[in-house]
Formats: C-alpha cells, structure tokens, sequence
C-alpha cells in the first residue's frame, strides 16, 4: 500500500515542487491538495505542465478531510500559519513536515524575528530539525519535522564541518545571494521584473530571520556559541542560492587537509558535493535538483566556503521530501534524482 500524502499550501512554489517530485515517486499517493484560496481549482488548471499528471482537485484546507485522506502531511505554508494547523494533524496521528519557519527556533527567538506569539510550545518542544546532514538518526523517528531554511541550509552545511571540530575563531560571516523565489509566490513590487531585472541589492543587512536559525542550529552542533553576520542580497534570477562563508579559523590548515575534513563529514551524505582543490561551485550546477556543492578556498587563517543550493529543493521541497523517504524508510534519494 502506498504512503498517502497530503500538501497543504499547494498552489505556493513550495507546493508545486513538492507535488512535481510526488509524482515521480513510486511508493506514494497523492491524496489532498489543499490552499488558502478564494474557490476550489483543478491542480493542472492553476499549473497547466501537470495536465492529465494532477487533475485532482486543490480546496481550502479542511482539518479533517486532509486527516482522513492523508498519512503524511506537508505543509507549505506562510511562517505563522502553519503552527495553526500542525496540532490537529499530530492529535490525529498524522506525521508532519512543515516548510515554515514555525518550529525552527525556541519561543523567544520566534517572537523576535517573527513578531508573532508561538501558539503551539508543546509540538514545538519535539519538532526536529530536518536537515538530514545533522539530524538523519532523530528524523527516522519524528513526528514533526522543521524543515530548514533555504539561506540557512547553504549556510550551516559549508560551516558543520568546521563547527564540529571546533576551528572556527570569531564570528562566520555569510553573503548570500537569492533569486526571487526564494520570497515566495507573491505579488509584491520589490519582486516585479521591472524593479528585479538587471538589478542586484542588498537587504535585510544582518537582520533577516533566518539568521537566528543558523547561529542556533550551529551552536548546538558545536556545543558552544556560534556569532553569525549575515548579508543577504536578490538576484535577478527565478532560483538557486550561492553563499560565500567566511571563517576565521584557530590554526592554519593546509586547503587539502580542510578539504578532507569536509569529505569525511559527507561521506554518507547523500545529497552533498565537495569539489577538488581550484574548483568552486556555481548555482547553474545544482539547479534543479537536490544537491548542496560545496568549493573551498584557504588563505593562512580564512577559510572561504562556497556553497549553492537550488532554494525551492535542498533549500525547500526536495529537502522536505528528503525527510519524508528517511522517516518512512524509503530509498533517501527516491523521487529526488
């Protein structure tokens, strides 16, 4: 029998990612589609490339339907929304892996990077944090899964390595760029083409809210204290995100023992790429797919990292389904190459 699946906040470009990987997946079904939408839709109606692959109806997200239709629910909602219809799928039994940032940070940290009251502490509380790299053991198990960022997912995986052996001196400093996707499928004047095309900014300069989630996800694998500076910037492309971290690290490190070092952290992981020595990863490399490359670069004591991640699948959908085959002890990679 196949897993029952069910994707809250269908229509998002979350949504239609997750549902463009389901398809192609052998062990499950789609079984609710489900948005915060004005009137019901066929799926393949609001994105015709799914014609006669999804022709199944999209409708307002009803609790109880989604429970009796689905096993799994995924929900691909606005951050502050998801936490109002998580409890109820967990009460029912239902597994969750939840794209927002709802579940990512403790109570305090939500409040002030989000501006909002968390109304679920106790789901929170066992809500594990879905980056396979880190946490594959505990995501076997969950119930709730906090899916990771996109900016901090590019970010977290080129500094593990270097957290977990205790060699960074100082603060990681982080400039990233977006495309604009990576803002979510929304009509808003800074995202037109006309203000996006043939333009790069800066914005949210060391107050974005994912800044929280990295420092914090760092600090607990480091068992100490992680200081992040974060610069993120749009790009006038639809996907894919290219950080480049920098490190202060303790001691002077050959590039070729550094790069071992990444090598070894990866090895069993399924969807990273450590380049050779000389070579650094570009976003065109990892579009469309679920990978995180990484290049890396030595000069005495900074280290440069490298990293780009397709936002809407390692930083989103495919990362989300990732977790779904570890929790349900599935090929990881199915569906997903």
């Amino acid at each position: 029998m196949k897993l029952r699946v069910g994707v809250v906040g269908a229509t998002g470009y979350a949504g239609e990612e997750i549902l463009r990987l389901l398809v192609r997946h052998s062990e499950v079904e789609i079984a609710s589609l489900t948005a915060i939408i004005d009137k019901p839709s066929i799926f393949s109606d609001v994105f015709p490339a799914f014609k006669g692959i999804v022709d199944i109806m999209c409708t307002a997200p009803d609790v109880d339907d989604i429970i009796k239709k689905s096993d799994v629910v995924f929900l691909a909602l606005p951050h502050t929304v998801s936490m109002q219809y998580a409890p109820g799928f967990l009460k029912a039994g239902k597994r969750v892996i939840d794209l927002s940032a709802d579940y990512r940070l403790d109570p305090a940290l939500y409040k002030t990077w989000y501006n909002h009251e968390h109304a679920d502490l106790g789901n929170l509380k066992t809500a594990v944090y879905g980056l396979p790299e880190l946490n594959k053991e505990k995501i076997r198990s969950a119930r709730l899964i906090a899916n990771p960022g996109c900016y901090p997912t590019a970010t977290i995986l080129a500094a593990l390595p270097m957290v977990k052996n205790d060699l960074v001196d100082g603060e990681i400093i982080v400039d990233a760029k977006s495309g604009v996707t990576g803002a979510g499928r929304k009509a808003a004047i800074a995202l037109c083409f006309g203000e996006v095309d043939e333009n790069l900014k800066a914005y949210k300069i060391n107050e974005h809210q994912h800044m929280p989630e990295m420092a914090s996800i760092l600090s607990v694998a480091g068992g100490k204290n992680v200081s992040v500076v974060f610069t993120p910037h749009l790009i006038p492309m639809r996907r894919g995100i290219l950080s480049t971290v920098y490190i202060h690290l303790k001691t002077a490190l050959p590039e070729q023992e550094i790069i071992g070092l990444y090598n070894a952290a990866y090895k069993q992981a399924a969807f990273v790429r450590v380049h050779k020595p000389g070579a650094y990863p570009e976003i065109k490399d990892v579009l469309n797919t679920n990978f995180c490359d990484i290049g890396i670069k030595v000069s005495g004591k900074l280290l440069i990292v490298v990293s780009c991640i397709d936002n809407l699948l390692k930083g989103a959908a495919g990362q989300a389904v990732q977790n779904m085959n570890i929790m349900y002890g599935f090929d990881e990679t199915k569906g997903l190459r």
